[in-house]
């Protein structure tokens, strides 16, 4: 990809991630790159023309991350559907929470599911339908294979993801991205499926 439209695109996430894109003009983003607004004009036909290529490869990254945790499910042996479970919460948290890129994009749909039908909908998928049915199916496995008791998994999907949902927002989501939010939002994670999965009596 061109340099220029590289720096655009990557300093609009920026600003749209902190600010909103409502809120973000073309002379805002150009004023960020140091370019002329022509420049922007030249690769993009408006500001909208940049958000759509953003989702765009966010749907592309995200999907490619979800058919991954896919193929692990359907790979798995049943004598390690306990390291399944980590491996799907390590790569979950580390690649798309956490990833710089990932958790900017959400959080422009955060900003943004308020304003937009369409972006509405793709806040519910990717933060919300999506996780919960791929943990559907988790819990689904796990209980085949004896791991943790019978149970209706949706339910257990819920009960697994809301407080990782809460700690989402109050330590990735809020305030800048930090190594430090990094850690306080692991530690709480973790505790969380320990205890979870101790009141299960699985894994």
């Amino acid at each position: 990809m061109n340099e220029t439209k590289q720096k655009i695109i990557s300093v609009a996430l920026d600003l749209f991630s902190q600010y909103g894109f409502s809120a973000v003009s073309i002379r805002d983003i150009c004023k960020a790159v140091d370019i002329r607004e022509s420049s922007v004009y030249y690769h993009f036909k408006n500001k909208q023309a940049i958000l759509d290529e953003l989702l765009q490869h966010f749907e592309s990254t995200a999907t490619g991350l979800m058919s991954r945790l896919e193929q692990e499910l359907t790979s798995v042996q049943k004598d390690s559907e306990g390291n399944l479970f980590e491996k799907t919460c390590d790569c979950f948290f580390e690649e798309y929470l956490m990833d710089e890129y990932c958790n900017k994009m959400i959080r422009l749909l955060s900003i943004e599911h308020f304003n937009s039908d369409e972006i509405r909908q793709k806040y519910d998928y990717w933060v919300l339908d999506k996780p919960l049915n791929f943990q559907t199916k988790v819990f689904s496995l796990l209980m085949e294979a004896g791991v943790i008791e019978k149970a209706d998994s949706r339910y257990l999907a819920v009960k697994f993801y809301a407080p990782i949902f809460l700690f989402m927002q109050r330590w990735l989501l809020s305030g800048t991205l930090t190594e430090d939010r990094k850690q306080i939002f692991r530690e709480n994670a973790y505790g969380h499926i320990n205890h979870f999965f101790d009141e299960t009596g699985g894994l």
